[in-house]
């Protein structure tokens, strides 16, 4: 009959308070569970230490017991009544050793099926029926996890969508302005529990995709527009693509490369704010002419000479 180390089964040390316990418990007993792992005997072999070890670890004085005796389990019954035997006839000599003369061996054989020869030899049996129904409460659900993507376009506008996850059909209603990398919880929608437990959840994480014409900058849209040298120089209008559709722009005398037009409030819609947007930032590329005339060349050089 072999010792069993309670808080190595546990993962924890002598020094775990009844919360890291619990937690560990909880943890490990989920993942082991026989209704998660049908036909795994391993499987099984270490639910049933784990819930030994919760068993002992969360009962004060089978916990003192079990900590007093560690690896000598086997004196233990014997050990007590040795020490109450000596705690009424001490006489209070000195080196005089109460426990001589006692066999500490075993040849006993418990295998009852719900503990272990250890937990019956050290705890004797009259325990079992906490322990069945710990084998038999509920554990909640597995989580599912899955990611959703999405263009730009969609991003910007609140949409209900329909997708799969694990053979169900699960239909969701987006709020305009979600980010790349997004996480939101559906509650219930992952696996269901196990002996009457609560169902998991369902995470979603969204995926928004390069968008040719945009870059996202917080709640900020940047754009790129082309316009002629003439514009340029003397000013006029020009198109700007938004996310609503086409606007017409001026463009100021004198706007040089590089610059930036801002077109407040056509950006990127705020995430849960109705009505709320970022900005449109348009950046000019002025386009040169290419095969000038030679009359062109002229006009053009008669102007570089007029700024001399």
């Amino acid at each position: 009959m072999a010792f069993l180390d309670y808080y190595k089964v546990l993962g924890l040390d002598k020094t775990a308070s009844q919360e890291d316990i619990k937690k560990a418990y909880r943890k490990l007993a989920r993942k082991f569970h026989p209704d998660l792992n049908p036909n795994d005997e391993e499987a099984k072999k270490k639910f049933q230490e784990i819930n030994e070890a919760n068993e002992v670890l969360t009962d004060p004085e089978k916990r003192k017991k079990y900590d007093q005796y560690g690896e000598n389990w086997k004196h233990g019954d014997e050990y007590e009544k040795a020490q109450q035997q000596y705690n009424r006839s001490n006489t209070g000599r000195a080196g005089q050793n109460p426990f001589q003369g006692y066999d500490f061996n075993y040849d006993g054989n418990y295998d009852t099926g719900e503990y272990s020869d250890f937990f019956e030899e050290l705890f004797g049996s009259r325990f079992s029926g906490r322990s069945s129904n710990r084998r038999s409460a509920g554990f909640r659900g597995q989580d599912y996890n899955t990611s959703l993507e999405l263009t730009l376009l969609q991003a910007t506008q609140t949409h209900q969508q329909t997708f799969s996850v694990n053979g169900k059909n699960i239909r969701i209603t987006i709020p305009a302005g979600v980010e790349d990398g997004q996480k939101i919880r559906l509650k219930g929608q992952g696996s269901d529990g196990v002996n009457g437990g609560p169902k998991g959840d369902l995470y979603i994480t969204f995926s928004i995709k390069a968008d040719p014409n945009f870059q996202r900058r917080g709640n900020d849209l940047y754009t790129n527009i082309s316009i002629d040298l003439p514009t340029a120089l003397l000013g006029g209008e020009t198109i700007v693509n938004t996310l609503t559709g086409k606007i017409n722009v001026k463009i100021k005398e004198g706007t040089q490369n590089g610059a930036k037009i801002r077109l407040k409030g056509k950006g990127y819609p705020v995430y849960k704010k109705d009505g709320e947007f970022g900005d449109l930032y348009a950046e000019v590329h002025v386009k040169l002419p290419t095969n000038l005339t030679e009359e062109q060349k002229k006009i053009i050089q008669q102007f570089a000479d007029s700024m001399k």
